[in-house]
């Protein structure tokens, strides 16, 4: 594993373990922020720095453009989701963009019924893809990756995935729109939320759903976690919102641990990121992850436990659409 990887997964700190229903959420916290500063999506969307559009009239589903006219690097999140143009869409992987530059990044659609522009210009949506269907949209752009050196995910499981969501929660969208799911269960998350809050100096988290581990998120600056943070716990909760509820009594930090050591075994590959860095992918025994670093430092990191059907990028498994059935 790339020494600096590694060297941030041991030097992990973590704060104390904080519980909501059967949702844990161990905060990992860091004194000073490593690497270089950058603005965030929302910071530089609403100082105007940052113009995310359709490549041209016609639209490309799976790439838009992005002008930066920040002074500054614009940190844009894996499955960070932007709304408007012809159909909505969430980010492929983690890009640290350029300043003062012109990018095509790679996308997912996340609005399967509409191709007409509702806006001319993508805008933030206020949301990130649940955990479980961005882990699996990880898997997809790892084997795209290995494959063709692109980074595109399975489309068609994208959709399939969120599918599977809107009848787990049964909601519906004239669209197919992820948004308008996420914005139907909001006061349903926003409990969690505030439940489950930032903490000083905090740069990520460790997400538990009775006991087992969803996933990891690490981010290289504080402030940018803090904007983040509402966005990702949201991301999480989405997921165990479905999840029949185990009560138990469970070692947290135990379970913590023993990811991060598996985490520590998984194989890596490394790729030219979009923007500035390298792009990582880990595959794992029941483990996706990635990370993006650059100017030798860990901007991003994120790592998920997922089954079998997951991994092999199947986003509605079985077992998912069992559990839905069971809730009807």
């Amino acid at each position: 594993m790339e020494a600096i990887i590694r060297e941030k997964l041991q030097g992990i700190k973590f704060g104390d373990v904080q519980v909501y229903n059967h949702v844990a959420v161990i905060p990992i916290v860091g004194a000073n922020g490593s690497g270089p500063k950058y603005l965030t999506l929302k910071d530089a969307l609403a100082n105007n720095l940052l113009i995310i559009t359709e490549i041209d009239d016609g639209g490309h589903v799976p790439e838009l453009k992005v002008n930066n006219k920040a002074a500054m690097p614009v940190f844009l999140l894996d499955g960070e989701e932007l709304a408007g143009a012809k159909q909505n869409r969430v980010l492929n992987t983690t890009i640290l963009l350029r300043e003062k530059a012109e990018t095509i990044i790679p996308v997912s659609c996340t609005e399967q019924g509409r191709w007409s522009y509702s806006s001319a210009r993508f805008s933030e949506s206020g949301h990130v893809m649940s955990a479980k269907l961005r882990a699996t949209k990880n898997a997809s752009v790892h084997e795209s990756l290995k494959s063709d050196r692109a980074y595109r995910s399975n489309q068609g499981a994208v959709w399939d995935g969120i599918v599977c969501m809107s009848r787990l929660h049964d909601v519906s969208s004239e669209t197919g729109a992820m948004k308008d799911i996420l914005d139907a269960r909001q006061k349903h998350l926003d409990k969690y939320l505030e439940n489950l809050p930032l903490v000083p100096h905090q740069t990520g988290f460790v997400v538990l759903v009775n006991g087992q581990i969803a996933g990891m998120d690490i981010i290289s600056r504080p402030e940018a976690f803090a904007q983040l943070h509402p966005k990702l716990i949201r991301s999480y909760v989405m997921d165990a919102l479905t999840e029949k509820v185990a009560w138990g009594e469970y070692d947290y930090r135990q379970v913590a641990d023993a990811f991060l050591a598996k985490i520590l075994e998984c194989e890596e590959q490394q790729f030219a990121s979009v923007g500035y860095g390298n792009d990582y992918r880990y595959e794992g025994k029941k483990i996706v992850g990635s990370a993006l670093v650059h100017e030798n430092a860990v901007i991003h990191m994120a790592f998920f436990q997922v089954t079998e059907a997951e991994k092999a990028g199947n986003m509605s498994s079985a077992s998912r659409r069992r559990a839905y059935r069971t809730r009807q």
